[in-house]
């Protein structure tokens, strides 16, 4: 057995090495001298050698999945549950490898994921208010992020210092990810410790806005069976254009990998990372005119702060039974805590004296502050056990892949005492009526003095207001099978034993509701295709997903954010699951001696049984149970790897429909979804233009997007504008391992924005122009 065969592939000659006795070094110079006397007894005797074509070398720290000499395309997905090449795999799924995550100059997942077509970014509420919120083909994804194949619980920042790539599955994905799912999923593979290699690589870098980011990477072979690896990140910057707004990461990722025999690999890893921000809610909506305000001051209080902690340790143990069946477990514990409290803004009208107020005279328009907080903390185990095999039955090959799975989750919300101390300025008209307030601007329209230190809150932690469980164990069984060289099916059910669990207190209660549900789920898929060239093939697929009543954890109560819903005429009844199905059409076709991949697929999904706030307020469990249903349309064009030897690209387009078919609120039929994009794109493009120096950039286009809640109808008054943002980038190889890269992102300087609060109060500025110039070393 190759060594990290259970994982992935290898592209040295250790086992070789390790089989024949020699040293690497050693056992290279005898391949070389075999080579050239090869090539000499060829000569001696006129034979003619087929020619020997030399791919780009491959360095230590190439991700193992990626085509090798096309750095923008993988060859392979991370999970070993996905038996297929990532070309002949029967589903839209979209892998951003390291090489183009890290030459686009983006590095948090939540802006990697926001410039790719089909993702649109979200608010909510509580731990979730400035969180990683996610937007899948038209449907809430934020609880369904994975990393290596499990569930990452947790609305929290993630950082890609540690990933080896990103890969984005579009539509249902049950089979593999289990609840959720309903518009895809997200899954961050983890960098591993190898034994194929020995490599250290440093890059730092300094920008415009105080950036600075500095990352160690290193793989240590300590014997042929035993290999350590480390990863290290400090980084930090002002928010650009936005100071005295702030960002923060500090990460660290140890791996180790262990073989005692050639039929069992055992791999231990510890991920932590924390996260630190004096956050910037950018701007507001005006309700009267329905458009973005432009041009409003950075308006942060200095005790403002988002505050992300992640530990997790995997361990990860694979076992060859035989050339055609192998076991993989992986088991996961993790925490994580999540804290905010920051400023929001609006418009209203200021006055200068109580008097004037309660008159309504000598008014003037001003900004005033508004407060969002909240904490979390997440503690969670998971297990997963995988039996992989392919066997001959019937005359016919068949990719077996039967799971077992266990996950318990427990996540605590809770909120923060905070007080304003400050001196207030000015008199507005606020929730409670006119009274003292706090104005960011004055008569005049200018920043008034000290504009970042009015409120001089007093924070205090306070008690927790929902405690949230579930614990699920899951069945699985999914079989590829290929019925000639041309045919091949596909099929997999999943079912899923949930039992559920919420402790919460209602918006003005003394004592916690208990609320109980056991239930299950099945969920499946099933498909065809067919290579219609050997380098081309077309597929149809059918799946579906499942989503439980309470399933996000970070709401409690919330019912229009997927917290709990209950129906006040008989709130015993929990309702049943809201469930998805969906078709694709698709078609993938591979070019450039297999260095090229482009893609097309149509796809229909449709949801239904879906929980609705009702005639409540969203912020409270009085809902309709399974009275909506949505459907979204579209279709979606991938390119990804070597269009020539010297240009690659990573581009998508996506074009897409949502319609509400059915709602409580015969208003609501007819219209799209919330915090959903008809059109979306975005492209990179890289040209090596000599051996030492390439160029590129890239393009992401967004359109227009409404306000409102999670899965609901939008509100077509209140939204954000389309926007198109140009970045470039330029790499100039110094020597054999020293690189510098510049990249420089939003060209153009663009004024755009991310995503709106469903009232407008509070919309996210994107980032202005900003510069940054790495020095990679390898050593």
């Amino acid at each position: 057995m190759k060594r990290n065969k259970v994982w992935q592939p290898t592209h040295s000659l250790r086992q070789l090495n390790k089989a024949v006795g020699f040293a690497p070094s050693t056992l290279a110079l005898a391949i070389s001298g075999a080579l050239v006397t090869g090539v000499a007894t060829a000569e001696e005797n006129s034979i003619e050698l087929n020619k020997l074509k030399v791919e780009e070398s491959v360095t230590p720290d190439t991700n193992p999945y990626a085509v090798p000499g096309s750095p923008y395309l993988a060859e392979t997905l991370s999970d070993p549950r996905r038996t297929k090449p990532l070309a002949e795999t029967p589903q839209t799924i979209t892998v951003l490898t390291g090489t183009q995550i890290k030459e686009s100059g983006r590095s948090d997942l939540r802006e990697i994921l926001d410039a790719q077509p089909g993702i649109t970014l979200g608010t909510g509420e509580n731990g979730n208010a400035f969180g990683d919120r996610y937007i899948i083909r038209g449907y809430e994804a934020r609880s369904d992020v994975f990393v290596d194949g499990l569930r990452d619980p947790g609305m929290t920042v993630r950082e890609s210092f540690a990933s080896e790539q990103v890969e984005i599955s579009k539509g249902p994905s049950a089979t593999f990810a289990g609840r959720g799912t309903t518009g895809g999923a997200v899954n961050s593979a983890t960098k591993r410790a190898s034994t194929e290699y020995d490599f250290s690589k440093v890059s730092a870098g300094i920008g415009t806005d105080s950036h600075h980011r500095v990352t160690l990477d290193t793989n240590q072979v300590i014997n042929y069976d035993t290999a350590i690896r480390a990863n290290i990140l400090h980084a930090a910057e002002d928010v650009p254009d936005r100071s005295p707004g702030e960002r923060e990461r500090k990460g660290a990722a140890f791996s180790i990998s262990h073989q005692p025999t050639d039929e069992l690999e055992i791999t231990a890893d510890y991920y932590h990372f924390q996260g630190d921000e004096k956050p910037d809610l950018g701007t507001y909506i005006d309700r009267d005119s329905g458009e973005v305000v432009k041009d409003v001051p950075v308006y942060l209080q200095d005790e403002d702060f988002l505050e992300s902690q992640v530990d997790t340790a995997t361990l990860r143990i694979g076992y060859e039974i035989s050339p055609q069946t192998r076991i993989v477990n992986l088991s996961r514990y993790g925490t994580t805590e999540n804290g905010y409290l920051m400023t929001g803004t609006s418009g209203t009208t200021g006055y200068n004296s109580e008097a004037d107020a309660l008159a309504d005279t000598n008014g003037y328009s001003t900004i005033t502050g508004s407060t969002h907080q909240g904490w979390q903390e997440v503690e969670y185990f998971a297990n997963q056990l995988n039996l992989l095999t392919n066997q001959e039955l019937g005359g016919l090959n068949h990719e077996m892949v039967f799971s077992l799975s266990y996950t318990d989750q427990t996540v605590l919300n809770g909120t923060y005492e905070n007080e304003a101390t400050g001196t207030s300025n000015c008199w507005a008209a606020g929730r409670g009526g006119v009274g003292e307030s706090y104005c960011f601007t004055d008569a005049d329209g200018n920043n008034v003095s000290g504009i970042n230190s009015l409120l001089k809150r007093d924070v205090a932690k306070s008690d927790w207001d929902s405690d949230w469980n579930i614990k699920t164990t899951s069945l699985s069984a999914m079989d590829t099978v290929d019925l000639n060289e041309k045919w091949t099916v596909f099929g997999g059910l999943r079912y899923d034993y949930y039992d559920y669990s919420l402790s919460a207190f209602g918006r003005g209660d003394t004592e916690a509701t208990d609320y109980a549900n056991t239930d299950s789920t099945v969920n499946g898929h099933i498909g065809a295709s067919v290579k219609i060239t050997p380098k081309a093939n077309v597929y149809a697929s059918y799946s579906t997903a499942s989503n439980i009543n309470g399933g996000e954890s970070d709401v409690g109560t919330s019912c229009g954010y997927g917290g709990l819903c209950i129906d006040s005429d008989n709130p015993d009844r929990m309702g049943d699951p809201e469930t998805t199905e969906s078709w694709e059409l698709g078609t993938k076709w591979r070019f450039n001696d297999d260095k090229f991949l482009a893609t097309a697929a149509v796809f229909h999904t449709t949801k239904k049984d879906v929980y609705e706030q009702g005639d409540g307020t969203g912020y409270d469990t009085n809902g309709t149970l399974n009275t909506g249903k949505n459907r979204v349309n579209g279709v979606e064009f991938g390119l990804a790897g070597n269009i020539t030897e010297k240009l690659s690209i990573q581009a998508g387009v996506t074009f897409m429909n949502a319609k509400v078919l059915e709602s409580y609120d015969e208003e609501n039929v007819g219209k799209t979804l919330a915090n959903f994009a008809d059109k979306s794109a975005s492209v990179q493009l890289r040209y090596q233009a000599t051996p030492k120096f390439a160029f590129g950039g890239g393009a992401t286009y967004e359109g227009a997007r409404f306000t409102g809640q999670p899965d609901s109808a939008a509100n077509e008054e209140l939204g954000v504008p389309e926007y198109t943002v140009f970045d470039a980038f330029a790499t100039y190889k110094v020597n054999r391992d020293m690189l510098l890269r510049l990249n420089v992102g939003n060209v153009f300087d663009e004024d755009y924005y991310l995503a709106a609060y469903r009232s407008g109060s509070f919309t996210y500025i994107g980032d202005r122009r900003n510069a940054e110039l790495t020095l990679e070393y390898n050593f």
